[in-house]
Protein backbone atom coordinates (compact mmCIF):
# COMPACT_ATOMS: atom_id res chain seq x y z
CA UNK A 1 0.00 0.00 0.00
CA UNK A 2 1.57 3.35 -1.05
CA UNK A 3 2.39 5.89 1.67
CA UNK A 4 2.43 9.54 0.58
CA UNK A 5 5.10 11.28 2.67
CA UNK A 6 6.53 14.36 0.93
CA UNK A 7 9.62 16.00 2.36
CA UNK A 8 9.01 19.36 0.66
CA UNK A 9 6.12 21.69 -0.11
CA UNK A 10 6.28 23.52 -3.44
CA UNK A 11 5.19 27.17 -3.60
CA UNK A 12 5.37 29.98 -6.15
CA UNK A 13 7.82 32.82 -5.61
CA UNK A 14 7.62 36.41 -6.77
CA UNK A 15 9.68 36.87 -9.94
CA UNK A 16 10.45 39.55 -12.50
CA UNK A 17 10.12 38.28 -16.07
CA UNK A 18 13.08 39.09 -18.32
CA UNK A 19 12.24 40.64 -21.70
CA UNK A 20 10.84 37.86 -23.89
CA UNK A 21 12.43 39.15 -27.10
CA UNK A 22 15.86 38.39 -25.60
CA UNK A 23 15.37 34.62 -25.90
CA UNK A 24 15.22 32.06 -28.69
CA UNK A 25 13.80 29.38 -26.40
CA UNK A 26 12.48 28.60 -22.95
CA UNK A 27 13.72 25.63 -20.92
CA UNK A 28 11.89 23.80 -18.12
CA UNK A 29 13.53 20.99 -16.21
CA UNK A 30 10.60 20.51 -13.84
CA UNK A 31 6.83 20.56 -14.30
CA UNK A 32 6.68 22.79 -11.20
CA UNK A 33 7.94 25.73 -13.28
CA UNK A 34 4.79 25.51 -15.40
CA UNK A 35 2.51 24.78 -12.46
CA UNK A 36 3.75 27.61 -10.24
CA UNK A 37 5.06 30.22 -12.69
CA UNK A 38 1.68 31.96 -12.76
CA UNK A 39 0.25 34.49 -15.18
CA UNK A 40 3.67 35.94 -16.03
CA UNK A 41 4.38 32.84 -18.11
CA UNK A 42 1.96 34.20 -20.75
CA UNK A 43 4.67 36.53 -22.07
CA UNK A 44 6.68 33.50 -23.21
CA UNK A 45 4.05 31.09 -24.53
CA UNK A 46 4.82 31.99 -28.17
CA UNK A 47 8.51 31.03 -27.79
CA UNK A 48 9.60 27.41 -28.36
CA UNK A 49 9.86 25.57 -25.06
CA UNK A 50 12.20 22.65 -24.34
CA UNK A 51 11.02 20.35 -21.57
CA UNK A 52 12.68 17.45 -19.79
CA UNK A 53 10.28 14.54 -20.15
CA UNK A 54 6.60 14.13 -20.93
CA UNK A 55 5.29 15.27 -17.54
CA UNK A 56 7.02 18.64 -17.80
CA UNK A 57 5.94 18.97 -21.44
CA UNK A 58 2.31 18.28 -20.53
CA UNK A 59 2.42 20.86 -17.74
CA UNK A 60 3.91 23.45 -20.14
CA UNK A 61 1.20 22.74 -22.71
CA UNK A 62 -1.47 23.13 -20.03
CA UNK A 63 0.12 26.47 -19.06
CA UNK A 64 -0.41 27.70 -22.64
CA UNK A 65 2.91 27.07 -24.40
CA UNK A 66 2.15 26.40 -28.06
CA UNK A 67 5.46 24.96 -29.29
CA UNK A 68 6.65 22.40 -26.73
CA UNK A 69 9.58 20.15 -27.60
CA UNK A 70 10.08 17.12 -25.40
CA UNK A 71 13.74 16.56 -24.73
CA UNK A 72 15.46 13.41 -23.57
CA UNK A 73 14.98 11.84 -20.20
CA UNK A 74 17.50 14.08 -18.45
CA UNK A 75 18.93 17.59 -18.53
CA UNK A 76 22.10 16.56 -20.41
CA UNK A 77 20.04 15.13 -23.29
CA UNK A 78 17.88 18.25 -23.34
CA UNK A 79 20.94 20.52 -23.54
CA UNK A 80 22.30 18.43 -26.41
CA UNK A 81 19.00 18.82 -28.28
CA UNK A 82 18.98 22.59 -27.75
CA UNK A 83 22.54 22.74 -29.09
CA UNK A 84 21.64 20.67 -32.18
CA UNK A 85 18.72 23.01 -32.87
CA UNK A 86 21.07 25.99 -32.97
CA UNK A 87 19.47 27.92 -30.12
CA UNK A 88 21.64 30.76 -28.82
CA UNK A 89 19.78 32.34 -25.86
CA UNK A 90 17.69 30.27 -23.41
CA UNK A 91 15.53 31.33 -20.48
CA UNK A 92 15.54 28.57 -17.86
CA UNK A 93 12.41 28.86 -15.69
CA UNK A 94 13.51 26.97 -12.62
CA UNK A 95 13.22 26.23 -8.94
CA UNK A 96 15.17 27.89 -6.18
CA UNK A 97 17.40 24.87 -5.60
CA UNK A 98 18.06 23.85 -9.19
CA UNK A 99 21.45 22.35 -10.03
CA UNK A 100 23.33 24.79 -12.25
CA UNK A 101 23.70 23.67 -15.84
CA UNK A 102 26.93 24.40 -17.69
CA UNK A 103 26.56 24.74 -21.44
CA UNK A 104 29.27 26.35 -23.58
CA UNK A 105 27.20 26.38 -26.79
CA UNK A 106 24.50 28.84 -25.78
CA UNK A 107 23.70 31.42 -23.11
CA UNK A 108 21.35 30.43 -20.27
CA UNK A 109 19.52 32.96 -18.12
CA UNK A 110 18.05 31.33 -15.03
CA UNK A 111 14.88 32.75 -13.49
CA UNK A 112 13.52 31.27 -10.27
CA UNK A 113 9.72 30.90 -10.33
CA UNK A 114 9.09 28.42 -7.50
CA UNK A 115 10.62 27.04 -4.33
CA UNK A 116 10.37 23.72 -2.50
CA UNK A 117 10.46 24.25 1.27
CA UNK A 118 11.25 21.48 3.74
CA UNK A 119 8.23 20.44 5.79
CA UNK A 120 7.83 18.39 8.97
CA UNK A 121 9.12 14.88 8.38
CA UNK A 122 6.62 12.04 8.15
CA UNK A 123 6.21 9.58 11.01
CA UNK A 124 8.57 6.62 11.00
CA UNK A 125 7.82 4.34 8.07
CA UNK A 126 7.14 0.63 8.59
CA UNK A 127 10.08 -1.76 8.04
CA UNK A 128 10.63 -3.19 4.55
CA UNK A 129 9.35 0.00 2.92
CA UNK A 130 10.69 0.97 -0.52
CA UNK A 131 11.35 4.72 -0.36
CA UNK A 132 11.23 6.66 -3.64
CA UNK A 133 13.74 9.53 -3.92
CA UNK A 134 13.19 12.11 -6.68
CA UNK A 135 16.27 14.34 -6.35
CA UNK A 136 19.68 14.68 -4.72
CA UNK A 137 18.20 17.29 -2.39
CA UNK A 138 15.49 14.85 -1.28
CA UNK A 139 18.13 12.15 -0.86
CA UNK A 140 20.23 14.36 1.39
CA UNK A 141 17.20 15.33 3.48
CA UNK A 142 16.16 11.70 3.86
CA UNK A 143 19.68 10.86 5.01
CA UNK A 144 19.42 13.58 7.66
CA UNK A 145 16.10 12.21 8.94
CA UNK A 146 16.80 8.46 9.15
CA UNK A 147 19.42 7.42 11.71
CA UNK A 148 22.10 5.00 10.51
CA UNK A 149 20.93 2.25 12.83
CA UNK A 150 17.45 2.26 11.23
CA UNK A 151 18.47 2.35 7.57
CA UNK A 152 18.93 -1.40 7.12
CA UNK A 153 15.12 -1.72 7.32
CA UNK A 154 14.53 0.37 4.16
CA UNK A 155 15.22 0.04 0.45
CA UNK A 156 15.93 3.19 -1.56
CA UNK A 157 14.70 3.59 -5.12
CA UNK A 158 16.19 6.73 -6.66
CA UNK A 159 15.28 8.49 -9.89
CA UNK A 160 18.98 8.95 -10.69
CA UNK A 161 22.38 7.80 -9.46
CA UNK A 162 23.01 11.27 -7.98
CA UNK A 163 19.76 11.09 -6.00
CA UNK A 164 20.69 7.62 -4.73
CA UNK A 165 24.23 8.65 -3.79
CA UNK A 166 22.85 11.58 -1.76
CA UNK A 167 21.05 9.18 0.60
CA UNK A 168 24.34 7.92 1.97
CA UNK A 169 25.13 4.41 3.20
CA UNK A 170 23.59 1.79 5.45
CA UNK A 171 20.32 1.10 3.60
CA UNK A 172 19.12 -2.44 2.92
CA UNK A 173 19.69 -1.68 -0.79
CA UNK A 174 19.79 1.26 -3.19
CA UNK A 175 18.24 0.85 -6.64
CA UNK A 176 17.94 3.31 -9.52
CA UNK A 177 15.32 3.82 -12.20
CA UNK A 178 16.44 2.67 -15.64
CA UNK A 179 15.77 6.19 -16.96
CA UNK A 180 15.61 9.37 -14.84
CA UNK A 181 11.84 9.91 -15.13
CA UNK A 182 8.71 9.13 -13.14
CA UNK A 183 7.46 6.39 -15.47
CA UNK A 184 10.68 4.40 -15.10
CA UNK A 185 10.79 5.07 -11.37
CA UNK A 186 7.26 3.76 -10.83
CA UNK A 187 7.83 0.74 -13.06
CA UNK A 188 10.89 -0.19 -11.00
CA UNK A 189 8.92 0.41 -7.78
CA UNK A 190 6.31 -2.12 -8.89
CA UNK A 191 9.06 -4.67 -9.52
CA UNK A 192 10.69 -4.09 -6.14
CA UNK A 193 7.40 -4.20 -4.22
CA UNK A 194 6.65 -7.62 -5.72
CA UNK A 195 9.92 -8.86 -4.28
CA UNK A 196 9.34 -7.55 -0.74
Amino acid sequence: MPIIAPLFEVRPVEWTPPVAATFDAIMMTSANAARYGGAKLEQYTHIPLYAVGRVTAAAATKAGFANVRVGGSDVAALLDQITRDGVRHVLHLAGQDVIATVQPNFAVTRCVVYAADAIDPPPRLPPDTVILVHSPRAGARLASLVPHEQRQHYTILAISRAAGDATGEGWHAIHHAEQPNDDALLARAVELCKLT
